[in-house]
């Protein structure tokens, strides 16, 4: 039986933003079709780190529209459909729906720190127009965190199948599992990738792998298989860089990676301002002793000879 499409490594890939802050959907394309040569299974556009808050209307459509055109058979697009409150989460998932996506991945309302009743009626109504729906709990962002006591009762009443569990607490991962078992958690913070799989996650989306892919779905599937030897030396590597994913200035962060790979980063939209030079150097150093390590072009030797 096929796993579920929100299993395995989803990258929840930056939008391309050219000099002007236009959106560039040719190098947004490009990355999503590099991610499926490199292995990972699936990207989640317009979530955090897609900018979604800055999209026009127009940009958030046409950016799930190019991901699914890159996509080759089998790589999953799972949008993103994080808003103020369900009318506009509902007619997102409703356009994913229609696209043809396996599943959404949706935040709580965000506007301000709804009660659980105002959660319940959220994802109720997200739910309803039929899709999977993963829920994204961040509770940093949204003030809203949805414990396990309450994500079991969410998936006991049939509104989500999965969370994209964010909080940085991997004990969590136990507690969900005990209450709900049949509740899939999904890492979603890169520099928890580790102790999450080992605690039975299925999934991880993931922010680093923009950068590097490779090296990030070695290490996951080592991770998820409980090859310690080959997983805690790689985390060792990474780890440094992991971290920035849980900081404010992660997007930035990421996209600066990208640009120092050749993968094109490129500039955020406001709010967000560029690195401080001190970020930056350190970004660019972490950056750089990953690539002088060799993991990301052991990680692709790895996999080219299982292709073989």
């Amino acid at each position: 039986m096929a796993s579920p499409p929100w299993h395995g490594v989803l990258v929840a890939n930056p939008v391309a933003l050219d000099s002007r802050l236009e959106v560039d959907y040719d190098r947004y394309g490009e990355h999503v079709a590099w991610l499926a040569e490199s292995g990972c299974d699936g990207v989640t556009p317009n979530g955090s780190l897609g900018e979604y808050q800055t999209l026009s209307e127009n940009e958030r459509t046409r950016t799930v529209d190019t991901a699914f055109e890159a996509a080759p058979d089998g790589f999953a697009v799972i949008p993103a459909v994080g808003a103020y409150g369900a009318h506009e989460a509902v007619r997102w998932t409703e356009r994913a729906a229609q696209r043809g996506a396996p599943a959404v991945l949706a935040l709580p309302p965000n506007a301000y720190r709804a009660d659980e009743r105002s959660v319940f009626a959220h994802y109720r109504a997200v739910a309803a127009v039929g899709l999977p729906v993963i829920a994204y709990n961040n509770p940093f962002d949204t003030k809203v965190d949805l414990v396990p006591e309450t994500l079991a009762r969410l998936h006991a009443q049939g509104l989500i199948v999965a969370v994209k569990e964010f909080a940085g607490d991997p004990r969590r991962a136990y507690r969900v599992h005990e209450l709900a078992p049949e509740l899939d958690v999904l890492i979603g913070s890169d520099d928890t990738l580790l102790e999450f799989a080992l605690a039975g996650a299925k999934g991880w989306v993931s922010g680093f792998t923009s950068a590097f892919p490779r090296a990030c779905v070695r290490l996951y599937n080592a991770a998820v298989a409980g090859d310690i030897e080959t997983a805690l030396p790689l985390y060792r590597v990474l780890h440094p860089l992991l971290r920035w994913d849980s900081k404010t200035e992660f997007v930035q962060a990421i996209k600066l990676s990208m640009d120092i790979v050749g993968r094109d980063g490129g500039p955020c939209r406001s709010p967000r301002v560029p690195l401080t030079a001190d970020q930056e150097a350190e970004i660019r150093e972490l950056t750089e002793r990953v690539i002088s390590s060799g993991i990301e072009s052991a990680a692709y030797s790895t996999i080219a000879s299982q292709e073989v």
